[in-house]
């Protein structure tokens, strides 16, 4: 059987996000460890959102055309159309309209963010600064495996 794909950071599935990774803190992207990757995968995407949003599901992150080979995305990614670190993946636009990782802010309350982690089976023909719905759209039928980390946090 296969196993499935999974996705770690610097906070247990369902703990609290360090604070270093928020809005309130440095406001970097937090590491992420990816593991079981299907050898037939081509490239990773990852897509981080807060469903908790008083505005419905907010992005936070959209990185996709991650070479599958790549199983440790380190902190602090540069909000850059091209990540020359993850050897040119390209980052979309957040919720905020900025590109790459913006961290938790959230207005009240504890929120839950997801980490969403794809392994594809192709590289997506999508320029830098899509929208969510935009990498959505370019993954489907192309997605192997998804899993998601969840992470909360309060102000």
């Amino acid at each position: 059987m296969e196993k499935d794909l999974v996705i770690k950071s610097a906070f247990e599935d369902g703990g609290y996000i360090p604070e270093e990774y928020t809005a309130d803190g440095k406001d970097i992207s937090p590491p992420l460890i990816i593991e079981n990757v299907l050898p037939e995968a081509k490239t990773l995407a990852i897509i981080v959102d807060d469903p908790d949003a008083p505005s419905g599901t907010f992005t936070h992150w959209l990185i996709w055309n991650i070479p599958a080979d790549i199983k440790e995305i380190s902190k602090n990614i540069e909000k850059k159309e091209k990540v020359k670190e993850l050897k040119g993946a390209l980052q979309g636009k957040n919720d905020f309209n900025d590109l790459g990782y913006l961290g938790p802010a959230p207005p009240s309350g504890v929120h839950t963010y997801r980490f969403f982690a794809y392994a594809l089976d192709s590289q997506l023909d999508l320029e830098a600064g899509a929208d969510k719905e935009s990498l959505l759209n370019a993954m489907e039928d192309h997605v192997l495996q998804k899993a998601v980390l969840k992470g909360e946090y309060t102000r």
